[in-house]
């Protein structure tokens, strides 16, 4: 019976690098996966570029949480995966708003270093594997079955299963139920950086139009919860866009507790008497110009015509003839559009996942089960989760290295025990 110093279950970006750095130390490591191959979902990253960190990445990045990521991201952050990468051949640019990929912008190229990575340092890698169940034993796992029935035994376990998005890469969330089964408790795992649903049918008249520099504020219980700036684009169903997929996490959870409102600023950076003084301006040197092209410099045509229909206003009425009160509603619009958001996209489209294990029972300087003695956990299958733009990868190489080298840390300390005997011996 073969007993292998770790066995790492999930072949993604986490499980794959926390095999690179528990053999790098030495360890004999069994990498298993669901897939015939290794990184099927990293391969849909970025479009199929791989966004494979982010220059700016550090753990305020992931929210309220973030400080958990310290040390991982201290043993491993941006910087050191760029330099891993392109120390084996892979070259990396920089693009907009920090994000990092591939110069040959291929997403095969990053999933082939890791594997030739995982043939160098000797990892054995059992592919088509399912994970049945794990055998637990006065606080430690003794080994794991796979579906075939066949029984994989090791010194240490890391659970790099994922989360629940893109399930047709195989992260359907198997690792949630071996980590309750193994005692951990699980915070309810929801779509991640995914499109929001909006109630209003006059959104559907807008698809396909974006929005730049646009604020967007929440609102539950008439109270705001938070606001942000960035961009939108508008589809049949609702919002999607950089902006969007950002707060689609904390849209998520607020509509656990009920309705949320979003409220749409076209111009963040004017106040409402500064834009109302604008718009008057403008009808009084084009007073003959019929409303709707008088909006035109305001917002997009299809947008302006909405905000027309909704303050009840004749669209084909001239600037002259816009009364005050008229003018006002024009305005409020402008800045203060409502919506409603009434829910996510599913896992299905969702580009990450958040919820997963409580990271109070995770010790985040090794990222060890407090619960299991000999269990680790890396990447999406804990509760984090970042903004898009590679900060998600970036989680999965940073806690992958640093479970992968703690899971290690025993081993070594034995190994140099026994050179130290050796050469005291030998003396």
């Amino acid at each position: 019976m073969k007993i292998y110093d770790v066995a790492v279950i999930g072949a993604g970006p986490a499980g794959a690098m926390s095999a690179i750095s528990a053999s790098q130390n030495g360890a004999s490591v069994i990498l298993i996966e669901k897939n015939h191959k290794i990184g099927t979902k990293l391969l849909l990253t970025g479009g199929g570029r791989c966004n494979l960190t982010n220059i700016k990445a550090c753990p305020k990045d992931y929210g309220k949480e973030g400080d958990f990521l310290i040390k991982s991201f201290s043993d491993f952050g941006a910087l050191k995966t760029i330099k891993f990468f392109e120390k084996k051949g892979l070259k990396t640019k920089i693009e907009e708003n920090g994000r990092v990929f591939p110069i040959t912008d291929k997403a095969t190229d990053v999933a082939n270093i890791l594997l030739n990575c995982l043939k160098e340092n000797h990892v054995e890698i059992l592919y088509n594997s399912t994970v049945k169940d794990f055998n637990l034993k006065n606080k430690k796992v003794t080994s794991i079955i796979l579906e075939n029935e066949k029984s994989i035994f090791a010194k240490n376990f890391i659970i790099c299963t994922g989360g629940k998005n893109f399930a047709i890469t195989g992260s359907t969330g198997d690792g949630y139920s071996f980590a309750e089964k193994l005692g951990h408790k699980i915070k309810k795992p929801r779509p991640a950086l995914v499109p929001i649903k909006i109630k209003e049918d006059w959104i559907k008249n807008l698809q396909g139009i974006s929005l730049k520099n646009i604020q967007l504020s929440i609102f539950q219980n008439n109270k705001r919860k938070f606001k942000n700036i960035g961009e939108i684009i508008f589809a049949h169903f609702g919002i999607s866009g950089p902006l969007a997929l950002a707060i689609s996490k904390n849209i998520g959870e607020l509509l656990e507790n009920g309705e949320v409102k979003i409220v749409l600023d076209l111009n963040p950076n004017l106040s409402i008497e500064a834009l109302d003084k604008k718009l008057q301006d403008y009808f009084s040197k084009n007073p003959n110009r019929i409303l709707k092209n008088c909006l035109l410099d305001f917002a997009p045509e299809k947008l302006a015509l909405e905000i027309i229909n909704i303050a009840n206003i004749n669209r084909n009425k001239i600037a002259n003839n816009v009364t005050r009160q008229e003018r006002q509603k024009l305005i409020k619009l402008l800045k203060n559009i409502e919506m409603t958001a009434i829910a996510l996209l599913d896992f299905n489209v969702a580009m990450a996942t958040s919820g997963g294990i409580l990271l109070k029972e995770i010790d985040s300087k090794t990222m060890k089960s407090k619960l299991v003695e000999n269990l680790f956990f890396a990447g999406e299958i804990i509760d984090l989760c970042g903004p898009s733009g590679g900060f998600n990868l970036q989680l999965c190489w940073s806690t992958g290295y640093l479970a992968g080298k703690s899971s290690t840390e025993k081993l070594i300390w034995q190994n140099e025990f026994l050179l130290y005997n050796y050469w005291q011996g030998w003396n």
